[in-house]
């Protein structure tokens, strides 16, 4: 039953799920079942490295932007201008 749910959060790429059944690992006796788990559990690590990155990337793009808007503003002035 783990390793039918953890294949299926794996192809889902969800996350959420793959952290709940991290936290439930059974212990297996069977080798087959001891080499599919592991097996498994790379592809996940693949998994969550790429998202990582994917992360990464999306955020210095967000700074990019902000950077870029920011130098786009004209710069406020901090004097006070009182006229009378």
């Amino acid at each position: 039953m783990w390793l039918t749910d953890f294949k299926i959060a794996v192809v889902e790429e969800n996350v959420d799920a793959l952290d709940k059944l991290f936290d439930n690992v059974p212990h297996f006796t069977e080798l087959s079942d001891i080499e599919e788990a592991v097996y498994l559990l790379k592809e996940a690590m693949e998994l969550v490295q790429t998202l990582k990155e994917d992360t990464a990337d999306k955020m210095s793009r967000i700074r990019k932007n902000i950077n870029f808007l920011k130098s786009t503003h004209a710069p406020a002035i901090k004097k006070l201008d009182i006229k009378l």
